[in-house]
């Protein structure tokens, strides 16, 4: 694609695990985009769901007649970063592939005119190898954050919840509060971004080393190694009703245990970008700033809602005691 033309074709990638009726419901959002000016494709990985969901798919699929869109079944649950490179390789395989992959969660709804409006942005910035859109939560509040890069400062930020430290080192918080302008960022939401194909046809894939969580964090961080920059657009609107693919940012309650492939997909960025060393500083850099914040809540008693057994689950996959790469 040249510089200034608008994509006329964007190659979709959702990955379905036990989410039938979400991956539907997502598909719904986007043939309401597909006009005259603008074709979408979609590829729809099955996990091995094992549950008939992508049964489900499948059928609703030929209901409405979506010729667009292909399901392709995976013989094993590699993660999320695995599925997106089997559906990526798909969209590569084709005859006449988009010059966008845009990678959407199952438990996405896209709103009117979000695809054209990446596709608008694209062409305005060809320097974007990754474009990430705006969320809003499930009852349709914005949710207008892209992402820092982890780092020692970060978790100290992160694990002392408190106002003042968290002012301090706004800098470094990963959480990154946008404005209603575009923005060049460290990373977005794997829940809904755009890559460009000439990177994937660089050899562009997610690192399938993690399961689940970091994934996009990682990826963004090769994007920018590659020499390419990473946007969010606050134009293009998806709805995310966060959690219901996963059930771990959706813990309200903090009834649930944080999974081991959290841990371990934190571990495995730490080590990977910045060394043993680095992972163990920042390891330890939440740990500390951790029991402070709950010194401090039980010294107020102010009651906290943290997943159980938290501060022990984190040591025990810390850099400190793991011995897996």
């Amino acid at each position: 694609m040249s510089s200034g033309q608008t994509p006329d074709a964007i190659d979709v990638v959702i990955v379905n695990y036990r989410t039938g009726p979400l991956v539907v419901s997502c598909l719904e959002t986007l043939a309401a985009e597909i006009g005259q000016d603008l074709r979408l494709r979609a590829f729809v990985i099955d996990n091995a769901s094992g549950d008939g969901s992508g049964d489900e798919i499948e059928e609703a699929t030929a209901r409405k007649g979506w010729d667009w869109v292909r399901l392709i079944r995976s013989p094993v649950n590699g993660g999320f970063g695995a599925g997106n490179n089997r559906g990526i390789d798909a969209a590569l395989g084709e005859d006449r592939p988009a010059e966008l992959v845009w990678l959407l969660n199952p438990d996405t709804r896209i709103m009117p005119g979000a695809a054209r409006e990446l596709a608008r942005f694209a062409a305005q910035k060809p320097e974007a190898g990754i474009v990430g859109t705006a969320l809003l939560e499930g009852d349709g509040t914005p949710w207008p954050f892209a992402f820092r890069y982890p780092s020692i400062l970060g978790e100290v930020e992160r694990g002392l919840r408190w106002s003042l430290a968290s002012r301090l080192l706004a800098r470094h918080a990963v959480l990154q509060r946008m404005d209603r302008q575009p923005a060049r960022v460290d990373w977005v939401s794997g829940a809904s971004l755009a890559i460009r194909t000439d990177l994937l046809r660089e050899g562009l894939r997610f690192d399938e080393g993690y399961f689940l969580y970091y994934e996009e964090t990682d990826l963004c961080r090769t994007v920018r190694d590659m020499g390419w920059e990473c946007w969010y657009l606050p134009q293009a609107l998806v709805l995310h009703i966060a959690g219901q693919s996963t059930g771990v940012t959706d813990n309200r309650s903090g009834s649930r245990r944080m999974p081991g492939y959290w841990f371990e997909s934190r571990h495995r960025y730490f080590r990977k970008n910045h060394g043993v060393v680095y992972a163990l500083a920042a390891d330890l850099a939440w740990m500390t700033s951790h029991a402070l914040f709950l010194a401090k809540q039980a010294f107020r008693r102010v009651p906290y809602e943290d997943p159980p057994h938290l501060m022990s689950d984190f040591a025990r996959h810390s850099a400190f005691f793991a011995q897996r790469w």
